[in-house]
């Protein structure tokens, strides 16, 4: 028995973005956000559809829902960080606040948003897998208008084994972080998971879907090497030349080869551009001024 790795942004979206997968999403949020009741009622925005995901050329790979109280829920898994990464989370936080108002609407039509990212490396330097942040005031931490929110789960700082898991919670970052290396489905003994579970065996997916999921855990796979290589190469170079230029130098020219290889591969630009930390037009204008393409 194969599972899908869930940590990709693909199938992430295939399990907890679906027309059906309402309930998988709904469990998972309920157990995972600070909400002042449970969600009853979920929309998913944009949801996973195989015919649109084909080449990955017009498709958004978060998933977005929206709660009945009108609360927008931004849901992310990202495997890699790369520079700039925090400040996109908000950059993209905000600008789905801003966006719900037309020119002239009152502002007391915002709703609130709530961006939840799943990321499979450390960010802060403290040991709790989860964090949630809020505008406070900075010494007696009164709390500003609760209209954003920003949630963190780190993988890499969840540990627990599945003996250990006792929550919903700890059960659903368990199969998101060890899905890929499962050999035999668990007994969460919770429909919603094991609907899940059902989603993400390989066994039910298309020859279409398994050849899209392959290519994109090829291409994270050489993006995580080329960042490394870049890097190493860069210090190596900065050594020799004891300047900084060196690594600059080493991280543009492969993220210039990563460009292009995700390009041909059929991956959108606005995708490519959030992976290695630039914006979709200074990727378009690079490929512009690439021979071939």
């Amino acid at each position: 028995m194969r599972f899908l790795n869930i940590k990709t942004d693909y199938a992430f979206k295939k399990v907890f973005g679906s027309e059906n997968s309402k309930n998988i999403l709904k469990s998972f949020l309920n157990s995972t956000l600070e909400l002042p009741f449970p969600i009853e009622e979920i929309e998913i925005v944009d949801p996973y559809n195989v015919p649109k995901l084909q080449g990955m050329k017009e498709t958004a790979v978060d998933v977005k829902a929206t709660l009945e109280d009108k609360t927008k829920v931004i849901i992310e898994m990202q495997i890699l960080n790369h520079d700039g990464f925090e400040s996109r989370i908000l950059y993209n936080t905000a600008k789905n606040y801003a966006n719900q108002l037309d020119i002239g609407a009152e502002y007391t039509l915002l709703n609130p948003v709530i961006a939840l990212t799943i990321v499979n490396f450390t960010m802060f330097d403290f040991d709790k897998y989860k964090s949630i942040f809020k505008l406070i005031e900075k010494e007696n931490f009164t709390q500003y208008k609760d209209d954003i929110q920003l949630q963190f789960i780190e993988l890499p700082k969840f540990d627990k084994t599945l003996e250990e898991c006792l929550t919903i919670e700890d059960k659903w970052i368990y199969f998101i972080k060890n899905a890929r290396d499962m050999k035999v489905a668990p007994a969460f003994q919770d429909p919603n998971l094991n609907e899940a579970l059902l989603i993400a065996n390989t066994a039910s997916m298309t020859k279409e879907e398994l050849e899209i999921q392959d290519k994109r855990e090829e291409f994270l796979f050489i993006q995580k090497n080329s960042i490394e290589k870049a890097k190493r190469e860069g210090r190596e170079e900065g050594r020799r030349e004891g300047r900084q230029e060196g690594v600059e130098e080493g991280r543009r020219q492969e993220r210039e080869k990563l460009i292009i290889k995700a390009y041909r591969d059929g991956m959108p630009t606005n995708s490519i551009g959030s992976f290695v930390g630039m914006s979709e037009e200074d990727v378009i204008e690079f490929l512009r001024g690439v021979d071939g393409l």
